[in-house]
């Protein structure tokens, strides 16, 4: 199929609009909701948008695969990467909390490397490291912009979790396309992600409830949305449009509830997301399977 970069960064930033919209309504749910119920609610709306395609396609065929284990290890480092994200949008600014998740490319030649035996060049390694650099500007207390030092940790920590899930895709892209892989990923995510409801459950209010469904429904909008991306145009192309989610986000933040950064994390920001971009440019033309999250 014929690349079309237009078509591709149309998609690409669709989708960084609804995964903008998705941390927005999250960050609203979450300040009444716990971590777990909005977590099982992303994945079960996802699930539920996602089996009208596999009952047309036939349950069969859209889930037929000899690679179970990757599947599951790619939906493991997925959730866990998910529960940090929304954690840490309930205590961090916006456009922190999505810049902090999108920093996987810092962190995936490492594991690449551990797991897939890819080396880094040595602009890799320098361009990893001023993008460490970057986060710890973010990291730092005087930098915060308010947030919380912890949740600042543990969004950094979405990051390497993201990471993993997507050299994890990518070990399994060479057998199985990428609706097959979000349908794995939704369903297996569901079944994690109930178990804690059995001592977390909080019944949600009318509202609480319907900003959970959005989040969910936008996301998994998002993720087809990446997926379409991804299937029009070379990943380095879609994922420098994919950091438009963070100022998306950081307007969303400034409208919604007057957040702001301080200048030392702004610095940090664009240190992350010119290297993030710079990497992406950097892997060539290889496409790979949407977001963990």
């Amino acid at each position: 199929m014929p690349d079309n970069p237009r078509q591709g960064a149309y998609f690409a930033l669709q989708a960084a609009i609804a995964f903008s919209l998705m941390g927005a309504l999250i960050k609203a749910a979450s300040a009444g909701m716990p971590n777990e119920m909005i977590v099982f609610t992303r994945c079960i709306i996802g699930l539920v948008i996602l089996t009208p395609w596999a009952l047309r396609l036939g349950v069969k065929q859209a889930l037929a695969t000899r690679r179970w284990g990757g599947h599951l290890l790619r939906a493991g480092f997925g959730i866990a990467a998910m529960y940090c994200f929304f954690y840490a949008l309930g205590t961090v600014p916006l456009a922190k909390a999505m810049l902090l998740t999108y920093s996987m490319p810092l962190f995936i030649p490492f594991i690449a490397w551990a797991w897939l035996g890819e080396r880094p060049g040595a602009t890799v390694w320098a361009a990893v490291a001023l993008g460490f650099v970057g986060i710890a500007l973010m990291v730092d207390p005087r930098g915060l912009g308010g947030g919380s030092l912890v949740g600042t940790l543990i969004g950094a920590a979405s990051g390497f979790l993201g990471a993993v899930a997507m050299v994890g895709i990518r070990r399994i892209s060479d057998t199985e396309p990428a609706p097959r892989i979000v349908m794995y990923f939704a369903l297996i995510a569901s079944l994690i992600s109930a178990v804690p409801l059995f001592w977390a459950w909080v019944t949600p209010t009318p509202m609480q409830a319907l900003l959970m469904i959005g989040a969910g429904a936008v996301a998994t909008l998002g993720q087809l949305c990446m997926t379409r991306a991804y299937g029009s145009a070379p990943a380095a192309w879609v994922g420098t449009f994919s950091y438009a989610s963070v100022p998306v986000s950081a307007a969303l933040a400034w409208l919604i509830w007057q957040e702001t950064l301080s200048l030392r994390a702004l610095l940090g920001a664009a240190l992350v997301i010119s290297l993030c971009v710079g990497l992406s440019l950097s892997a060539g033309r290889k496409r790979v399977a949407p977001s963990p999250i």
